[in-house]
């Protein structure tokens, strides 16, 4: 299967994105499918996902209350829906996928990653 990011772009402050991830030669209700961000020179961090397993969408603290994470079955595609963006929301954002039945929110556990996408929040 691969993963296709779009929806990155540049946005002021207080501005909103939608991140898609659309899924070809598989079926994203099968995989635990979660989004994570690099920043420069930072490690890439959790922003927020689903396990194939559970209903409840988890977030990190950082983006809880601005960022929505949805999926889309008909589609196969996953949506991260970010309002309010911070200068500090700006890096590259991924979406990754396993087939682990839990979400973990060590990068290092998801085999199968997206391309990325730059998103940019200007002050």
């Amino acid at each position: 299967a691969q993963f296709v990011e779009s929806g990155g772009g540049l946005v002021q402050a207080g501005g909103s994105l939608r991140l898609s991830c659309a899924a070809s030669g598989g079926t994203l209700s099968l995989y635990t499918m979660v989004w994570f961000r690099q920043a420069p020179g930072k490690e890439r961090e959790f922003v927020a996902g689903q396990s194939r397993t559970d209903s409840r969408m988890y977030y990190a603290d950082s983006v809880k209350g601005r960022f929505t994470n949805s999926r889309d079955n008909y589609k196969n595609t996953a949506y991260l829906q970010m309002n309010n963006l911070e200068p500090e929301d700006t890096a590259v954002y991924y979406c990754a996928v396993s087939r682990a039945p839990t979400l973990s929110r060590d990068y290092r556990d998801y085999p199968y990653w997206g391309q990325g996408t730059q998103v940019t929040v200007s002050s």
